[in-house]
C-alpha cells in the first residue's frame, strides 16, 4: 500500500533499499498524501453522499483504532493512535523471484522510532533480534528511508474520496462511485508510474466504501484495472476497532534493544 509522502510509501522504499542492498551482496547470489486541512473531517457539512463519506474518514480527534491495507504487492496492518501521534505498522511482502520473504514493522511515537525486521527464504540472510530495535534518527543518512507519523488516515482514504467524480449512497452506510486516480494527488496513492500506465481507464475507477454504525469509515475498496504487465487488483483500506484498540505505548525493558550496526547499513545504503 503506497503513500508517496507517507508511512506506507516509506516502507516500500525501505524494503526496496533492503532488497537492493542484499542484491549487491553474496546474500542474494543473484511511504503522504494529505487531505485539505481546510476541509478536515469533522468540520464538513453532510449535504451530499461525498461529503458524508469524507466526514467518516478518521482524523486527529479519533481515538486509537486498527488499520489494514492491501495492494498489488504488499499487505500492511497495524494500529493508529492520533492523540499520541503514534502508529504501529506491520508489513509483509510475498516471496520475490529469489524466494525471499520480507516482514518489517515500525513503531513511531512522535519523533521516537523502533523497528523489527525478518528475512527468510534463503541461507545467509541477516538476522535481527526478535524485539523492538530502537533507531537513532541522527544515524540515518536519509530520513525518508523510515516512516514518520503523518496523520490518522494512513490508507489515503480522504485524498482518494476527494478525487471521486461521482458518489452514490446505495443503502445505510454503503457508498459506490468512481474515482479519478490519475489526476492530482490521488495518483500518489499508486506505485510509481502506475497512474500513467492506467491512462484513461484510471479516470473512472469504481469503488465501494462502507461506514459503520459508529459513523467511522470501515472500508474503502478500489477496483484497479489491469495496465501493461500489471494485473487488475483491489486497493483495500480498512479501519476497525475504534472502541477497543489499546493506545500505543513505548516498548520498555526486555521488549526493546538498541539497533545493531547492520540495521543502519541496510537503511543507509
Amino acid at each position: 500500500m503506497t503513500q508517496a509522502t507517507g508511512s506506507a510509501g516509506t516502507i516500500r522504499r525501505t524494503v526496496g533499499t533492503v532488497a537492493a542492498t542484499l542484491a549487491a551482496t553474496a546474500l542474494l547470489a543473484g511511504c503522504g498524501l494529505k487531505s485539505d486541512p481546510a476541509a478536515a473531517p469533522g468540520t464538513r457539512s453532510t449535504t451530499n453522499p461525498k461529503e458524508e463519506l469524507l466526514g467518516a474518514v478518521p482524523d486527529e480527534k479519533t481515538g486509537a483504532f486498527r488499520f489494514a491495507g492491501k495492494d498489488a504487492s504488499s499487505d500492511v496492518s497495524g494500529r493508529i493512535d492520533p492523540s499520541s501521534k503514534a502508529v504501529e505498522i506491520n508489513m509483509a511482502m510475498a516471496p520475490d523471484k529469489d524466494g525471499i520473504t520480507v516482514k518489517m514493522s515500525f513503531l513511531i511515537i512522535e519523533d521516537k522510532l523502533w523497528m523489527k525486521a525478518k528475512f527468510s527464504g534463503q541461507p545467509g540472510l541477516p538476522k535481527f533480534p526478535d524485539k523492538w530495535m530502537t533507531l537513532d534518527r541522527s544515524k540515518l543518512t536519509d530520513g525518508g528511508s523510515v516512516p514518520n507519523y503523518d496523520g490518522a488516515d494512513q490508507g489515503n482514504a480522504g485524498p482518494l474520496i476527494e478525487a471521486a467524480t461521482s458518489v452514490e449512497q446505495q443503502g445505510p452506510g454503503k457508498y459506490t462511485g468512481f474515482i479519478d486516480v490519475i489526476s492530482g494527488s490521488a495518483a500518489k496513492a499508486l506505485d510509481d508510474g502506475e497512474a500513467e500506465a492506467l491512462g484513461e481507464a484510471g479516470k473512472r475507477v469504481p469503488f465501494t466504501a462502507l461506514v459503520g454504525p459508529d459513523g467511522h469509515l470501515s472500508s474503502l475498496v478500489l477496483e484497479i484495472p489491469a495496465a501493461g504487465k500489471q494485473k487488475a487488483y483491489q486497493y483495500v483500506v480498512t479501519y476497525t476497532e475504534f472502541d477497543g484498540t489499546p493506545k500505543i505505548t513505548a516498548p520498555v525493558g526486555s521488549a526493546a534493544t538498541k539497533a545493531p550496526a547492520k540495521v543502519y547499513e541496510l537503511l543507509n545504503s
